[in-house]
């Protein structure tokens, strides 16, 4: 009776260990007891539900939470300041006429901040209201009448080379006055707190597609488009797509658009060309370029072109179909703007070759 009795012992002991190792083994746990609920353990957090961020105007994803301001600079275009310097940063660049057959950029920067940016030449009042759609901090040199006008109303935070040339502003000495205005950035900085310019708040944000709704995009074939200004090869652009990095390249006068400095190409992933209302204003030279009405666009993504129209919604020229918003290609983005006397056919041809 005794050995049977030990025996059960021993099988009790070798049961009761192997359920606490198995227990152990899988981090099952028995309830305390106080009958207190027990952890499970933490399954880790899906991708798709952290937060994610990304740049306003390029739609361009971001690992950590948006801040800066926009900064819009007036750019030269004349072929003396050719080629610029920093424009390949530009999240945004506007190009519309300045004078006689002479256009001039509105380079929006907020994703990426270039080193040094012009040549910087003088402010246009639409260029003005253009800036002030995307809440930027205005960076010109010099300015015409009405210019002058909205600036010193207070309409827009703004830095002019005519207060600042020689010292936030700086004279290179390879190129000749009026094409030889530069800024460094980091002096853009120092002036807006100089001035106490609040430069944390981006933008609001563009509307951008989908992946999938890329990879439906619906359009006439266009690896290139010319656009000509008043028929002078000098202002002509010319905009090539090339499908190994499914971008761009911008030509101007038969020369690819790069920068001064480093040589890297502008690169764009969406080319709006809409037609507006132009007026010399008597006297002066100067332009009045109605850019509130709407009208006809062309809207090239992808390596296609198709017809839209144009809004202007807070400020910015936004392209729509049916009333609805077009998304843009995530990227950087080039809008030319054309008079409608002659109009997009006439200034506007494609290649689908």
């Amino acid at each position: 009776m005794h050995k049977r009795w030990l025996m059960f012992c021993l099988v009790f002991i070798i049961v009761v260990s192997g359920c606490t190792k198995k227990q152990e083994a899988t981090g099952s746990k028995e309830p305390n007891n106080a009958g207190e609920a027990v952890d499970e353990p933490q399954e880790p957090q899906d991708e798709e539900e952290r937060p994610t961020f990304h740049f306003p105007l390029t739609g361009m994803k971001s690992d950590e939470e948006v801040k800066g301001r926009a900064i819009a600079v007036m750019v030269n275009n004349h072929p003396s300041a050719r080629p610029q310097s920093g424009l390949y940063k530009a999240d945004i660049v506007y190009e519309l006429l300045a004078e006689g057959s002479i256009t001039r950029f509105l380079a929006i920067f907020q994703s990426e901040q270039p080193n040094i940016i012009g040549p910087v030449r003088s402010a246009r009042e639409y260029y003005i209201k253009l800036a002030k759609g995307y809440n930027s901090l205005y960076i010109a040199h010099g300015y015409s009448a009405q210019a002058k006008e909205l600036l010193d109303s207070g309409y827009i935070n703004h830095l002019n080379g005519m207060q600042y040339d020689g010292t936030l502003f700086e004279r290179a000495s390879f190129r000749k006055a009026p094409h030889n205005s530069y800024i460094q950035y980091k002096n853009i900085l120092k002036g807006a707190e100089q001035l106490h310019y609040e430069m944390d708040t981006p933008p609001p944000s563009l509307t951008f597609l989908t992946n999938e709704e890329i990879d439906h995009l619906n359009g006439e074939a266009a690896n290139s488009v010319k656009i000509s200004y008043y028929s002078d090869p000098v202002f002509s652009s010319i905009f090539e797509y090339d499908p190994s990095i499914e971008k761009y390249k911008r030509f101007s006068n038969g020369e690819q658009t790069v920068d001064y400095d480093t040589k890297n190409p502008v690169l764009v992933d969406n080319v709006l060309i809409l037609e507006a209302d132009h007026k010399v204003i008597e006297g002066s030279g100067y332009r009045e370029i109605n850019l509130t009405s709407g009208g006809k666009a062309y809207f090239l993504q992808k390596g296609k072109w198709y017809e839209v129209e144009w809004m202007n919604k807070d400020g910015r020229i936004i392209p729509v179909r049916n009333g609805k918003d077009v998304g843009f290609v995530p990227g950087k983005t080039w809008i030319n703007v054309v008079p409608t006397n002659p109009g997009l056919e006439k200034v506007i041809s494609f290649n689908a070759q």
